[in-house]
């Protein structure tokens, strides 16, 4: 008898094993199918606020590369600066080197040039005038007539 209810005990749990496989597997089927319809109807919805979560991100990414470009630009314009300095500096100190000029000193010799060229003006004007006065006084009176110098 012990035989007898270990068999049907036996046949109890694996009917009752296979119950419950069954109804776990008919739960998840329907799951499956609830999952499927609630996708087909909420479907665009659904996609619609995923692509409004990527323009949100995608934003923030596009701010995030201008904001390191800036700062990356902002670095290569210092460090240009830097570099032009240092050879402005060293080509002038080369120039210095050789005697060539600076700037400053061909505009200071610039303003001399022309100082001196308004003064000759000047100079050569008033010789001028002196020279139209002279020959004026000297037609309004007769000179001597040269003589021929003696060989």
């Amino acid at each position: 008898m012990a035989n007898k209810r270990k068999g049907l005990a036996g046949a109890m749990s694996e009917n009752h094993l296979a119950a419950t496989v069954r109804e776990s597997a008919q739960q998840i089927w329907l799951a499956g199918l609830g999952a499927f319809s609630t996708a087909r109807k909420e479907g665009n919805k659904v996609f619609e606020a995923l692509v409004k979560e990527g323009r949100v991100i995608q934003s923030l990414a596009e701010k995030a590369a201008v904001a390191r470009f800036n700062v990356a630009a902002a670095r290569a314009t210092g460090t240009r600066r830097r570099l032009e300095h240092v050879l402005e500096d060293s080509v002038a100190r080369s120039l210095k080197r050789f005697g060539v000029p600076t700037k400053k000193g061909v505009d200071s010799l610039s303003k001399r040039i022309v100082a001196l060229t308004a003064l000759i003006d000047k100079i050569t004007a008033d010789v001028s005038r002196k020279r139209a006065a002279a020959k004026s006084a000297a037609s309004g009176t007769r000179t001597a007539p040269r003589r021929a110098s003696a060989r």
